[in-house]
Parts: C-alpha cells; structure tokens; sequence
C-alpha cells in the first residue's frame, strides 16, 4: 500500500548499460544457427524477410504473395493459416480468427476489448486469469484458445514460408510491436514466438524498424544529422515517432500513437454505414446474422482499397440476408466523410510526438510511411499538408517496410559484418512512463516516458512507521497523478527489515528495462544488502509456465499430426499421379483389348478405392500404388514379349 512507502532523498539517475541490442555488428551476439528474420507480425497482414549479404529480401509464402493474413481458421477437419483461412471466413465466421493483435496481452475486462466485442463474429470468453481467449469449434470440439496461441500460429506459418524459401531450419527470428505496446503486450508477444518454435532476439518498434528500412536505403545520400518522423498506420495500430538519424544511429527520441487505430476501424465505419443502408432500403437487419455482416465486412475491406485509386467503388453481394441482394456505390467523398474524425486523429498524436521531441515542424527533414493504410489518399493529403507540402517518402513497400527493417536488425544481431550493416546502431524509447505507488495513492514515476532504452533508473525510499517489518511496492505504468488511473504491473514485498525508526532504513528501489522494453524492479535495503527483485511479466496478463507448456505440447503434437498428414496427402497424390499415367498409358500404346481392358480396370479399381479409403493411413497408399504399378508393369511387359515374338504363321 502507499502508506508503507516514502522518498529518502534525490534520485540518482544511472547511465544507460550496453545490451546486444545496442552493440554495434563487431561486438553483437553471434548465433551460429542459421539464419535469423525479420516479422512483422501485423493485425490484419504479416511479412516476413531475409538480410542476407547485405541485401534484404520479402520472402513470398506459398502462394506467391509477399504478405500473409493474420487469420487462423477452424474447420471439422483441419487448421487453416493465411490465405485459405480468409477465403473461407464468410461462410464459417464464428471460427475464423483474425485481429488477434487487438486482444493479445489485454485482459477480457479492458475497455477496448470490451469495445471490439459487437463487432467481433467470434465469441470471447473470460479465462481463470482474467485474460480473454477466443472460443472456437475445431474438428467436433469446443476449444478456447489465448490470443497467444493464434499469433504462435501466424508466426509458425512465416516460419514455414521463410524455411521453404530458404532451404533451411529457421529458428531465430527478430519481431516488430507497435511502439505504444505496453509491458503486457510486449511479454504476451515474445511468448507468441516461443510456442511458434522461434527464438526472439528482440522485440523492435514497428516505427523504428521502418525508420532503419528507409534510412539504410538513402544514407548515402544525405550527411549529418537528420530528423525523421515516421507515420505508420496499418490494419489494427498506429505508431508516430521521430528518430534522429547520423553516422548510422538511429536514435528514438519520442513516440506516440494508438494501439486500437487501424484499417479495421475504418472497415467497420463502411460496414456499419452500408449495414444501416440495408436497412433502411429493406427493413430487415443485416447484423444479426454473423455471416451476412462478415461477407458485407470483407466487401466493405475490398472497397476501401478501391477507393484509394478511384473515385467510386460498387459494393454488390448476392443474397446477403434472408436472400436479398444488396448493391450499392460507395465515394471516396463518403469514405472520407464518415473516417474523417479518425484520419484527424492521427495528426493529433503527430502533434504531441513533435512537442515531445521539443521540433517544429520545420525541423523535419523527411517523412516516412509505412503500413497498408497510408495508401488512403485522404491521409496522405492531410499529413503533406500538416507539414506544409513536405514531400511523403514511399521508395519502400509500406506494408513491407517494418519486416524490412526487423531483417537488418535480425542480420546485426547475428554478427553479419557486411559493409552497409557495419555502423547500424538503434536506440529506442520506452513508451510509457513506470513508477511507484506512494503515500496517498499518488505515482511515483521512476523512468518517463519516451526515455531511452536500455536504461537503468534507482531512487531512494523510506518506511513510513517505525519498526516497519516489510516494505511492500506495487509497480505502476500510465501518465496519470493517481495510481487508481493507472495499470497496475506487479508488486515486490521486501521483508525482514531491521527495526527502527520511520524514515531510516534505506530501500534503493531500481527500474531496469532492457532492449525488448522488458521491466526489472529490485528493491534492496542498503544497510543489510537485504533484496528481493522481480521481473514484470504482468502476472494479471502473461501465460504462466504450467499454462505455457501445455500449449507447447499441443502444438508439438498438432505439427507432428500436420506433418503426418502432409505425408498421407503426399502419398494419397502420388497414387492418383500414377493411376492417372497408366490411364494415358493404357489410352496411348497399341495394346491388345485384352490387356488394355485389364490395365483400364485396375485403375478404375483403384480409384474406387481411393474414394472409400480417404482416411486410410499413409502406408495403405503407398501399398497399393506399388501393387497398381507391379500389376500394370507385368502386363506391359507380357505385352512387349508378346511383341517381340517372331509372327506364327497362318493356317492354310
């Protein structure tokens, strides 16, 4: 409680320690196994990419795209990731899973939780620790999955993409949060990598990940120190910072933003506008089907991009509800209109990161984007015209260039001593201030924020009653005076202090983050040496161990039963393939009726076969394909003895 806690004196500020993050490329952490990535685990979309040998390179998934959806669905029979999980989400909503960045480290109670529910097509519930996981139906049971373990898939399937274009195990990999990710939201994301099999170097700012894509590109063209802001706005989060960049270090100097602003939020203005159209036009109410506003959501998604291009886009889909058709056009002028209080809002956090890095406008020297959403060109429009007619930088992909930046980092932090990776240096900020709770319920803040990281901040506090036993200190993040407005993190008990008057004993209290904006809090009593310390790993929001472990096993069981499959799938094709050729085969040679019927047959048979045995294990497939193929490789070869035979002679 604060009455148990008091200041003793004056702060001491401590210098910023080394981590590997911020070692330059001769002094990093070298891992020699293999090669390290660069995701950007998105809300809406993910990317993934390589540095190698100084160049970076978007790795295309499967089907030939360099983004993969950030959506996970669940049928009777299998678990979709990507693509085929978003062409089937109309017709099975309550399974298919996307936006879980939206819910990952937050608690079922939090406000913007709680928000997104009247919009969610999946049903949420409430776990024993407070956390909000996704209720889903998945081959016949009911199952209900943490939001972790829905990234872990989306991180598994880039892991994937990146092994095959690679030709070999990844199992390293650099991810990018949104800079305004508090504590919870940063640990729930490293945990995300782990079930997905993945080592997390470190966690990287989406913003400043960006920053290093484009400042990489065009260092040879500018000399001294330059100040860039970047604007990322992408499917769920939005992110402005200002970084200074010279000789190759890319320093954060403030960050601003908002975790709940993104593409989906205007998806849903179009969607919630068009839905009222329905109404309006045939007096039935599209939202209580979940189906019929997830196909008008997808088409409302479809329009928005259109929008960016032209200046009208139709919306038309057959039999949406209680099988009436509904087409209409929507403008640019009216998107803009009905997301033009969300568009402003981006430059009131603009505003504040300039005031934060103490610049003016003026002060400026380039403007970067990055996220799908600044193709919108009503934003664009706004931000130039915010900085008086400063030209946009867009040389980089914006829905590429965090997973671009994340790559170089990935490289550095691997010992890659190629020349344009020699002075690459970032130091970040922390996004939000963290401190104590003292007397009167009043914040104590240890380190603010938008201070660099890695840091290391220690001050001095006293007991508040004499011969006070214990000391007990709750760890706080926010910007708010009073504790009761901020977000509680962990608490620390310091027992066994010596007896003695209030205010004498001295209890150093020490605030360390380290390069992932991970908080350690030691409080020790410099008399004794007495100390206990803790790691904030936000018991109200973070898996714990027992819980981590299980979902490590049933995703090791899933990926073995995945890959047992894949090879029954194989097996199943294979069988096909040669039933198939010796079809052709029987079609082409000039055999004699009789073996051609006999080879027609066997296929015919086998693919009756096929068709009743869809669940037969891998080995049966593999057994009658080599059956099929004896059988048709003896009668072939009869065929060709038969055919090499001299010609009897006819009877007079």
């Amino acid at each position: 409680m604060g009455a148990d806690l008091s200041h003793a004196d004056v702060p001491k500020p401590t210098s910023r320690p080394d981590t590997p993050s911020t070692l330059r490329p001769d002094k990093a952490r070298i891992c020699p196994k293999g090669p390290a990535v660069g995701i950007d685990l998105g809300t809406t979309k993910s990317c993934v990419a390589v540095c190698q040998r100084g160049r970076v390179e978007i790795l295309a998934n499967d089907h030939n795209s360099r983004t993969t959806p950030s959506c996970v669905a669940f049928t009777h029979r299998e678990r979709l990731v990507g693509e085929p999980a978003e062409l089937q989400a109309s017709l099975n909503p309550e399974n298919t899973v996307y936006n879980v960045k939206r819910l990952i480290g937050r608690r079922y109670d939090d406000p913007s939780v709680q928000s997104d529910l009247k919009n969610w097509p999946n049903h949420l519930v409430e776990a024993g620790n407070g956390k909000a996981k996704v209720q889903v139906s998945y081959q016949g049971v009911e199952k209900e999955l943490y939001p972790e373990e829905i990234s872990a898939m989306v991180l598994y399937k880039l892991k994937q993409v990146a092994e095959a274009s690679l030709g070999r195990p990844v199992t390293q990999a650099v991810i990018t949060v949104p800079a305004y990710f508090n504590d919870a939201q940063r640990q729930a994301t490293i945990d995300a990598g782990a079930i997905a099999g993945l080592r997390v170097l470190s966690l990287v700012s989406e913003p400043t990940a960006a920053a290093v894509a484009y400042g990489l590109k065009e260092t040879h063209q500018h000399k001294g120190k330059r100040n860039i802001l970047i604007f990322d706005l992408g499917g769920g989060t939005f992110d402005v910072s200002i970084l200074t960049v010279q000789d190759g270090v890319f320093e954060v100097v403030a960050t601003a933003g908002d975790s709940h602003l993104g593409g989906e939020d205007f998806d849903q203005r179009l969607t919630n506008q068009l839905a009222q159209e329905f109404r309006n036009k045939f007096q039935e109410d599209p939202t209580k089907s979940r189906k019929a506003m997830q196909r008008l959501k997808e088409a409302c998604k479809k329009a928005k991009q259109t929008l960016s291009s032209s200046m009208a886009a139709t919306v038309s889909i057959d039999s949406l509800y209680k099988g009436i058709d509904f087409h209409t056009t929507v403008t640019r002028a009216c998107f803009e209109d009905l997301c033009g209080d969300l568009f402003q809002a981006t430059l009131v956090q603009v505003q504040q990161v300039l005031e934060e890095a103490g610049l003016k406008k003026s002060q400026v020297h380039e403007i970067d984007l990055g996220g799908g959403s600044t193709h919108i060109p009503m934003i664009q429009r706004l931000l130039s015209k915010f900085f008086d007619g400063q030209r946009l930088c867009k040389s980089i992909s914006p829905e590429e260039v965090v997973a671009h930046g994340a790559a170089i980092q990935a490289a550095i932090l691997t010992g890659h001593r190629y020349q344009n990776l020699q002075n690459l240096l970032l130091l970040d900020v922390t996004p939000v201030s963290l401190g104590l709770e003292t007397v009167g319920g009043v914040m104590d803040v240890l380190v603010k924020r938008n201070s660099p990281t890695p840091t290391k901040e220690s001050r001095n506090f006293s007991t508040t009653e004499d011969n006070q036993g214990s000391l007990f200190l709750q760890i706080y993040e926010g910007e708010r005076m009073l504790t009761k407005h901020n977000r509680l993190l962990g608490t620390i008990t310091l027992s066994g202090l010596q007896p003695a008057p209030r205010g004498v004993p001295i209890i150093v209290v020490t605030f360390q983050i380290d390069h992932n904006n991970i908080l350690t809090v030691s409080a020790m009593e410099r008399k004794t040496g007495n100390k206990e310390e803790l790691t904030i790993i936000d018991t109200r929001g973070r898996l714990d161990r027992e819980e981590m472990e299980r979902i490590l096993q049933e995703e090791e069981e899933h990926r073995v039963q995945e890959k047992l499959q894949e090879e029954k799938l194989e097996a199943l094709n294979a069988l096909e393939a040669s039933t198939l050729q010796l079809k052709r085969a029987a079609a082409e040679k000039s055999l004699d009726d009789r073996a051609k019927r006999r080879l027609l047959e066997m296929c015919e048979e086998t693919a009756a076969w096929m068709d009743d045995n869809r669940l037969a294990p891998k080995k049966a497939y593999e057994e009658r394909k080599k059956e099929l193929e004896d059988v048709c490789s003896a009668i072939l070869t009869h065929f060709n003895t038969r055919e090499g035979q001299p010609e009897k002679p006819k009877a007079s």
